[in-house]
């Protein structure tokens, strides 16, 4: 959105069921307004710099009570480094037991955040 030579952009926020209507000023120091809590000012800037996301997925599990198990990054990462990430979980087969919180693959990417089991899941 531009507006009398300024670049907006708009956004919702998600850190709170507040859902508050940011407005990040790009050209002014990624200046955030309409936010209702400091968590909302920390959002926009970052969502509009380098949006950030946690990842879900399933590995697969030999030897357990499912063939596969659900798993998680226990941070958020970098939504350019999405793709890459996934790709470190093809082929990737987990031996049972499994614990819950268990890391499946460690330091995704060297951003040192990891894909860890989000279910606990019992040998055969």
């Amino acid at each position: 959105l531009t507006f009398m030579g300024e670049k907006m952009k708009n956004i919702i926020c998600i850190c709170c069921p507040n859902g508050c209507h940011l407005s990040v000023d790009e050209e002014n120091g990624f200046a955030v307004t309409g936010q209702k809590c400091k968590r909302g000012e920390v959002y926009g800037k970052q969502e509009v710099q380098d949006p950030q996301r946690v990842i879900t997925s399933t590995v697969a599990v030999s030897g357990g009570a499912y063939v596969r198990c659900p798993v998680k990054t226990n941070s958020t990462i970098s939504k350019k480094l999405m793709f890459e990430a996934m790709k470190t979980l093809d082929n990737l087969v987990v031996p049972a037991p499994v614990q819950l919180g268990q890391k499946i693959v460690t330091n995704i990417c060297g951003t040192s955040v990891d894909f860890v089991a989000a279910r606990a899941i019992e040998k055969l």
